[in-house]
């Protein structure tokens, strides 16, 4: 880990959005000290879950996650400032007077700032009007902009289509942020379509991360990354669906998707196919189980060493796999000209079948 001016740990370079699954939040609590330094995830609470907030409390202590509650009802019963826990507030444009003071409350308590959350499509207006709306937010929780970090949340870009619609919001909403001095900027999208239960089975599956995609053709503004994972930025969209044993493993510019059904032997014997044909693949880390804890648990199943898990299991070590993969992109982004990737760019930019293809293809759920 390369230290800030003074020794000071570096900033974090990857802001993950995740929906505070369990699995997701697993994922969270093996991290690395490294690897927790450099990650700043946000988090949607999106039903009222005790074991939420206890999943937080457990995490590394180099993790305050910033938390957008927007989703529960506006009561203070659910104000984080009351969880007991390390957290950064998110913050929306439309607020109530009431919860603004709550996330003001809590930016005092614990980190000194908060994430404000401007969705590129929902929250369209002019930017006079979107400057009033922030001054309101800074008016109200007691903060200034250089407590605040911004975050321009394009949502779901699932496709090329998508991204021409996604790229010239977020550079308006760019454009607008250089009106005031926020502590960063940060453009975060989700690419992970929600209906892989129409995806083929027992064969790897090649879906094109257009997230990256948005991020790489926005190089020129310089923005911090985020994506959502490997969920789906559709809220309540990424819903369990047949319950087949399920992987998302991220590799250059796209997830491979393994989703295996094979009749005979036990489900732990089917789910170590699974993790053996993984294994095997040309996508496989060369690091292989020191990757990440994901990788890891991965290669354990593999090699018979353990069950084939749950869910919620599969979730985890994706998103492990997924975290680890994301920071060493952004460090080679760092190393090398913004927009090198040109392999992957130029593979999207031509376009793909839209509906699912055999023998690997690049394929799009939904």
């Amino acid at each position: 880990m390369v230290l800030a001016p003074e020794g000071r740990p570096p900033d974090p370079v990857y802001r993950p959005v995740l929906s505070g699954r369990r699995g997701e939040l697993e994922a969270l609590t093996h991290l690395d000290d490294t690897v927790a330094a450099l990650l700043a995830p946000v988090v949607d609470v999106l039903a009222n879950d005790p074991g939420t907030v206890d999943a937080l409390g457990r995490l590394p202590a180099g993790v305050v996650p910033a938390v957008d509650v927007s989703a529960l009802p506006d009561a203070p019963e659910h104000d984080p400032v009351r969880w007991g826990v390390p957290v950064v507030p998110v913050i929306g444009l439309a607020e109530s007077d009431r919860r603004l003071a709550a996330h003001g409350a809590a930016a005092r308590a614990w980190a000194g700032r908060a994430v404000i959350r401007l969705r590129t499509g929902p929250d369209r207006v002019g930017p006079d009007a979107a400057t009033t709306a922030v001054e309101r937010v800074w008016r109200s929780t007691g903060l200034v902009p250089e407590q605040c970090d911004l975050l321009l949340d394009a949502g779901d870009v699932c496709c090329l289509a998508d991204v021409r619609i996604a790229e010239p919001r977020v550079r308006r909403a760019a454009q607008w942020a250089r009106r005031h001095a926020w502590r960063s900027v940060t453009v975060a999208a989700g690419g992970m379509p929600p209906a892989l239960s129409r995806l083929p089975t027992d064969e790897p599956v090649r879906l094109d991360r257009y997230d990256w995609l948005l991020w790489q053709r926005l190089a020129d503004l310089r923005l911090g990354y985020g994506d959502y994972g490997v969920g789906c930025a559709a809220r309540g969209a990424d819903a369990p669906g047949d319950r087949l044993p399920t992987l998302r493993w991220t590799a250059g510019g796209a997830w491979w998707i393994y989703r295996w059904c094979r009749r005979g032997g036990r489900g732990d014997e089917r789910f170590a196919d699974l993790c053996r044909t993984l294994v095997a693949a040309p996508h496989w880390p060369a690091a292989g189980a020191g990757f990440s804890w994901g990788d890891h648990e991965v290669l354990r199943r593999a090699r018979r060493g353990a069950g084939a898990g749950s869910e919620s299991s599969w979730i985890a070590w994706s998103t492990s796999h997924h975290l680890a993969y994301v920071l060493a992109a952004l460090a080679r982004t760092d190393r090398e000209p913004r927009g090198s990737w040109r392999a992957d760019q130029d593979i999207l930019e031509r376009g793909r079948a839209g509906r699912p293809q055999r023998g690997g293809e690049s394929r799009r759920a939904g």
